[in-house]
């Protein structure tokens, strides 16, 4: 069968980075083709490509056998190609018909829009793919999920039959998942063909027709899933052994070291993030806090790590009342923070790494005598610590700002799991880091649980938070809808409660 799309040599050069290095990839009719790699191995750079947000330096495309010159977003579009984006390019304020026809918009005569007939079109589409979207919403209105659809039913509307979707699992809770695949089972079914990027070995052995995994920019490999496994994807991602599955013992779980009652937190709106929440962490356990990005999840982690004060409730960490404390209050009781935002909130970029590894220590004995830094003593701690925790860089004077994600990320881990601590605040702690930096980072949780430390996980990930947590709490707007015991709960049940939806037997 001819390709319906094909990619010759694709390369894409930025200042001091080669993206796409001569990158060849085909897409058949009627396929989903997975293109896995780890974050920044060029499968996004790639799709943007062909969807004429780049301009390559060398290659060709060519769609249905014809060669495209892509220079526009126009230009694919006119050739049948649509992009749904990671971050979806919605309107919040427009309604579903007003963002579907937006820039392809149906006029009646004296030059109105003809919503009548695009929301008939839509409608038309809804029914044919399952689509099911009501279009007189408001995009502000509805879940992500369905703002999902709405993106694919743009790219319909305007006749696309190759669908690029980029990390479209992002921020769906596991029935959304299952729904998304659904719907692209029902497009492909009916002649269209879909390239959809992603991170999760998971989803494209249970739904990719075929596999291609790119690492470095380059092409590794393309494989079925029935030829293949996830550990197997995992070494062509990274090149080197991976042991996807962290071994822990059961935890021997201690006294609370942090309570939480009732608390009350506002957002940057000044609305109501988290709406009277109360539980516990036990030193010796992973408490996983499970949810859809902006149930209230970043506002607790601020609260509870000094950065932000509640509106009411009270929050005891090792016996003491930090509900008002300030972080290097909450820091010198015992706490350790992974950031959800590495580079905003974890690091000062421009700083070296050794600077880094001291940012919230810096005024301590032995790193400061009578306030003044002692140089070599932090070098040498420094140089003690990027070879413990494998941080890959010249040397602990260069600037994290040049450092991969991943090395970022073990930076953080470096400085704060290398001083006592008896509270751990994990917030996203893999996020956009490759499947050997979330080895290693999960394993170092772990350590940490297993030598009597308190861990507070907060991820999106829920293949993250059942797979380290001893308990599970799920968040959805703003609250904590049920803690539950995570060996004895299912990715369905903890996805129904990540929707909202509170079973009997939960």
């Amino acid at each position: 069968m001819e390709p319906v799309l094909e990619l010759r040599g694709i390369t894409k050069r930025f200042p001091g980075v080669l993206a796409n290095d001569q990158i060849s990839i085909d897409l058949k009719k009627g396929e989903i083709h997975a293109l896995l790699g780890e974050n920044g191995a060029g499968k996004t750079t790639l799709m943007n490509i062909l969807y004429g947000l780049y301009k390559p330096d060398e290659g060709e495309i060519f769609v249905k056998g014809k060669k495209l010159d892509v220079s526009s977003p126009r230009d694919a579009i006119h050739a049948g190609v649509g992009m749904v984006h990671q971050h979806f390019m919605l309107v919040p304020v427009f309604t579903v018909t007003e963002n579907v026809m937006l820039g392809d918009e149906y006029l009646l005569p004296g030059g109105l829009l003809d919503r009548k007939k695009a929301a008939n079109r839509i409608h038309e589409i809804s029914q044919q793919y399952n689509l099911a979207v009501e279009p007189g919403s408001y995009i502000k209105d509805l879940p992500v999920g369905i703002q999902q659809r709405v993106e694919i039913i743009k790219l319909l509307f305007r006749h696309a039959d190759i669908l690029i979707l980029d990390e479209p699992t992002a921020v769906l809770t596991p029935q959304e998942v299952n729904e998304l695949f659904s719907i692209m089972k029902k497009l492909v079914e009916q002649g269209k063909s879909i390239i959809f990027i992603t991170h999760k070995l998971r989803e494209v052995m249970e739904f990719a027709d075929r596999i291609t995994v790119i690492r470095g920019g380059k092409v590794v490999g393309t494989t079925l899933p029935k030829d293949t496994n996830q550990k197997q994807l995992a070494s062509m991602m990274v090149g080197r052994q991976i042991e996807l599955n962290i071994k822990k013992a059961v935890a021997i779980a201690g006294d609370p070291v942090l309570e939480v009652k009732d608390l009350k937190v506002l957002n940057a709106s000044h609305q109501v993030a988290v709406d009277e929440v109360s539980f516990e962490v036990r030193a010796g356990e992973v408490l996983g806090i499970a949810g859809v990005q902006g149930n209230g999840q970043t506002e607790l982690v601020r609260c509870l790590t000094g950065l932000t004060r509640p509106v009411s409730g009270k929050v005891t960490l090792l016996g003491k009342n930090v509900t008002h404390a300030n972080a290097k209050t909450v820091k010198e009781i015992g706490t350790a923070h992974i950031p959800e935002d590495r580079q905003k909130d974890g690091l000062v970029l421009p700083y070296s790494i050794e600077d880094n590894l001291i940012l919230n220590t810096w005024y301590e004995a032995p790193y400061a005598r009578r306030k003044i830094l002692q140089r070599k003593v932090i070098l040498d701690y420094a140089n003690e610590l990027v070879k413990r925790f494998d941080i890959r860089a010249p040397n602990a004077l260069t600037a994290t700002s040049h450092l991969s994600g991943g090395n970022q990320q073990k930076v953080i881990v470096a400085r704060e799991f290398s001083r006592p601590i008896k509270f751990l605040v994990a917030s996203q702690p893999t996020r956009g880091l490759d499947v050997g930096s979330i080895e290693y980072i999960h394993q170092r949780i772990i350590e940490k649980r297993d030598q009597g430390c308190a861990v507070l996980l907060v991820s999106t990930e829920l293949d993250e938070v059942m797979q380290l947590s001893d308990r599970i709490a799920v968040m959805y707007r703003g609250q904590i809808l049920a803690v539950v015991d995570a060996r004895k709960t299912t990715r369905e049940e903890i996805g129904l409660l990540m929707a909202g939806i509170k079973q009997a037997t939960v």
